[in-house]
């Protein structure tokens, strides 16, 4: 009996120290400090800004697409109103060479002043529907700023003419400034978008690694080549 129970001792002493051990395994699991298992405060603030400049570099595209497509409008709008321009100058050139041949002298007839003045009227008013002279340039001609109403219709064709070419050579002037306008918007939105994507690549990889990755190599993968050159 005692040889039983002296036997089995090393036994007893081995399973107690297989609990021992696992309390203390468990034990110091449980003591682990929370700094091993959550993120840093550190990497959490990298992880949120990460988060963020994803979503300002999406903003960024957005943006980006809308002043191009501000852009090929406006280029559309200098093409247009070229066109215009070049219509108005040959009617113009046209007009003058009609025209090239001196009226006769006569009396007039009465009543024909006020014949004279209605056609500039009438002829103004649909030049205007036409968009070839601007409302205010028309009301110029209907208080008769700077227009002589007295003038032989064949004078006042040629008068129309010329200020309907000029009209329309101001239009493309203004057409061409506002398409350099959009033109340097656009770009202006290429580059902040190829920051912000070469950020959003550069961000993810501070999350862990706590390091500044080169910036100026992720800003070299991104260019603002997928705009095309100004025509």
């Amino acid at each position: 009996m005692g040889s039983v129970f002296l036997s089995s001792i090393p036994q007893a002493v081995a399973i107690w120290l297989i609990i021992v051990l696992l309390l203390a395994v468990a034990a110091a699991t449980v003591s682990i400090p929370r700094v091993l298992t959550e993120p840093t405060p550190d990497a959490a603030a990298r992880q949120r800004y990460a988060e963020e400049v994803a979503v300002a570099a999406e903003q960024a595209a957005e943006t980006a697409r809308r002043r191009r497509t501000e852009w090929e409008s406006a280029q559309a709008a200098v093409d247009e109103a070229w066109t215009a321009y070049e219509k108005a100058d040959r009617a113009c050139n046209r007009i003058a060479s009609a025209g090239a041949f001196p009226l006769m002298s006569r009396r007039r007839k009465p009543g024909e002043n006020v014949d004279r003045q209605r056609y500039l009227h009438r002829a103004a008013s649909e030049l205007c529907r036409a968009q070839d002279l601007s409302i205010d340039m028309l009301n110029d001609v209907f208080a008769h700023r700077g227009w002589n109403p007295r003038l032989h219709p064949v004078q006042q064709e040629a008068v129309l003419a010329q200020a309907a070419r000029a009209h329309r050579l101001a239009g493309w002037t203004e057409a061409v400034e506002r398409e350099r306008a959009a033109w340097r918007s656009m770009e202006a939105a290429g580059e902040a978008l190829a920051g912000l994507r070469a950020e959003a690549m550069a961000a993810p990889l501070r999350v862990d690694a706590g390091e500044e990755p080169d910036p100026q190599w992720w800003a070299d993968q991104w260019t603002t080549a997928e705009f095309p050159a100004a025509a």
